[in-house]
């Protein structure tokens, strides 16, 4: 990371970026106009030398580590030197510092977690304080871990600290960080703390990713026990959100109004008056001024990216912007993590533009005899049934994000194709209700149309026999619904011996993995993972975008490419509604369902949340 030369560089940077020297958006504009105009204050100072010792800390003290910064000491970035610097610098009159809240809102990837690491192991060990509390909290206990294990990482690499601190738990699952001297300590804590009933009594509370929380109740906790603290620190760090009901999205409105000192300032007109309205409060918000095309101008990236070209690339976000247009589901997601963008809109799933170098005309036939996994979407009595295959046909390289940098790496290519049944005797008059040709899709062979007023099973069933037959099937991926009352039952009369692969539907739950799912993950230096429609979705999604699939041409799967949308959680899980999709998506479940299957079973060195980062359940 580079850093400035000046003496005082947190005000370096607001000059830089009111001068316009550095470019930044909207509401950093505003934090910056607001530091300079209270370096004008009677009632307020600014500590240089504070200010100064707090980023030497970082930079003769920490190393980062992991991929390209493994090793390496912390070089406070400008934008970090204007974080830092204001948090210490600044002071009341009575000597003590001013600001006990502070908000930092920032795209994927620009280092907050260390940053806000590394302000926790200040506060451990360098800001004199006894008995110090510091704590870092997560919406769960895994993702309160996270910053954690950053600022445990960074002691890993200081002999300095290494020596002064005493770790609590195994390596790589500590949970405490003592540092004796001062009867100081450093932990996780996730929401379920608010119930214990136990009274914290925090110098510093860290809370990483405040988008995830469900609410403000470990806020509130944590914030109970300042009262015995001279200068306590609450740092919020977060990328955008979705969800305008949330307490991120409260602390999102405040820290804008702060910044430009404008009780009515919003995020498409951030006026700055200049009003002292919360003392207490500091405010870093990044985000586009109105206008701002991220999709098709590439200078606007930094105002949400102020660490861009240096923990995040501009290849990368290239990458991701070319997904946002292939990949419609992906837009929100991209705009909010990376371009700061808090989203609500409701979008496809696919666009005709990227389906179509997918599609295909290709003989299922002609992998007689390879592995092949099944993805069966069993619908209600008057729906589309749905049978899925996938063959793995070889691989390709293609690129890839690692350790912050875009690399080529070797990826799984398939063949997949589908098999669609309707009840015939009601198939007319579904054609008004549901605005689809039925008829013409049965007559070209698209549809299965068996008499009758239900679908019967035994006809699915038998398509199953078949593909045991002629292929070597690996598993078949099933939801709960009418398997076990209706379609298993048709199986074990045909004496069909497949095994059989629980895959639900909906975000909130996981299947179980089966041995050999196991034995792949464990092949490829993963963890094992059952099947669930949010990853089996990204895995399509993947594969089409990288022209990693062929599609053998069906109009009913077309059709339900084109008409599925998704429904999402708060930490970016995203799978196929069919409630809400404008026409039947049965035959795009099952393809999902079959293609999450295969990618279960491939032994690869590389794993998808790798790429795409860990999303929790």
């Amino acid at each position: 990371m580079t850093s400035s030369s000046t003496t005082d560089r947190a005000t370096a940077y607001a000059e830089a970026v009111v001068a316009g020297k550095v470019v930044a958006g909207p509401h950093v504009r505003n934090a910056c106009r607001r530091h300079l105009d209270d370096l004008k204050r009677d009632d307020l100072r600014f500590d240089e030398a504070a200010a100064a010792k707090a980023i030497r800390f970082f930079e003769e003290k920490l190393k980062l580590s992991e991929g390209q910064f493994e090793g390496k000491p912390f070089r406070s970035h400008p934008a970090q030197d204007f974080i830092i610097g204001s948090l210490f610098g600044w002071k009341r009159t009575d000597g003590w510092r001013r600001f006990r809240r502070a908000y930092v809102e920032q795209g994927k990837g620009n280092g907050k977690s260390p940053l806000a690491g590394g302000i926790g192991l200040l506060g451990l060990m360098a800001d004199g304080e006894a008995g110090a509390e510091i704590y870092s909290a997560g919406a769960t206990k895994d993702q309160a871990g996270i910053l954690f294990r950053d600022a445990v990482k960074m002691v890993d690499q200081s002999p300095d600290l290494d020596r002064r601190l005493k770790r609590s738990g195994s390596p790589g699952k500590e949970y405490n960080l003592a540092y004796l001297a001062k009867g100081s300590f450093f932990r996780p804590v996730s929401r379920e703390t608010k119930k214990t009933g136990s009274g914290p009594r925090p110098h510093f509370a860290l809370v990483d990713e405040l988008h995830e929380h469900a609410d403000g109740g470990i806020i509130e906790m944590l914030e109970r026990g300042f009262k015995f603290r001279r200068q306590p620190l609450l740092l919020m760090i977060t990328n955008s959100g979705s969800d305008r009901t949330s307490a991120c999205w409260a602390e999102h409105e405040h820290a804008v109004k702060v910044a430009a000192g404008n009780r009515d300032a919003r995020d498409d007109d951030a006026a700055y008056l200049g009003e002292a309205l919360d003392d207490s409060t500091f405010s870093y918000v990044c985000g586009l001024d109105a206008g701002d095309d991220p999709l098709n101008d590439p200078s606007c990236w930094i105002k949400a990216n102020p660490l861009l070209g240096v923990t995040i690339t501009e290849d990368y976000l290239a990458g991701v912007v070319k997904q946002a247009r292939d990949i419609p589901s992906k837009l929100n997601n991209i705009l909010r993590l990376h371009f700061c963008v808090w989203t609500d809109a409701e979008t496809a799933w696919m666009t005709r533009a990227a389906l179509e170098p997918c599609i295909a005309d290709f003989d299922p036939a002609e992998h007689k005899g390879r592995p092949v996994w099944l993805g069966c979407d069993l619908s209600q009595n008057k729906d589309i049934t749905a049978l899925a295959a996938c063959v793995r046909t070889g691989e390709i390289e293609v690129e890839a994000v690692r350790d912050g940098k875009v690399q080529k790496v070797w990826k799984p290519t398939f063949d997949a194709w589908i098999e669609a049944w309707t009840p015939a005797d009601t198939m007319a008059a579904r054609e008004l209700t549901d605005k689809l040709p039925y008829s013409v899709w049965s007559r070209e062979g698209h549809l299965h149309a068996p008499k009758g007023s239900s679908i019967r099973f035994d006809h699915v069933a038998q398509a199953v026999a078949e593909y045991v037959h002629d292929f070597d099937v690996k598993c078949l991926a099933y939801d709960r619904y009418a398997f076990r009352r209706g379609f298993e039952p048709e199986c074990d009369r045909l004496g069909i011996v497949v095994e059989y692969v629980e895959h639900p539907q909906g975000g909130t739950k996981k299947g179980k993995p089966t041995e050999a799912m196991i034995a792949a993950a464990k092949a490829g230096g993963r963890e094992p993972e059952g099947l669930w429609m949010p990853g089996s979705v990204r895995d399509v999604e993947d594969a089409i975008s990288e022209g990693r699939i062929r599609l053998r041409r069906n109009p009913v799967l077309i059709s339900a490419m084109m008409s599925a949308v998704t429904d999402e959680d708060r930490w970016g899980n995203y799978w196929l509604a069919k409630e809400r999709a404008t026409n039947k998506i049965d035959a795009a479940v099952a393809l999902c369902m079959a293609v999450g299957a295969a990618h279960a079973y491939e032994v690869s060195t590389s794993s998808v949340y790798e790429e795409r980062g860990l999303l929790l359940v």
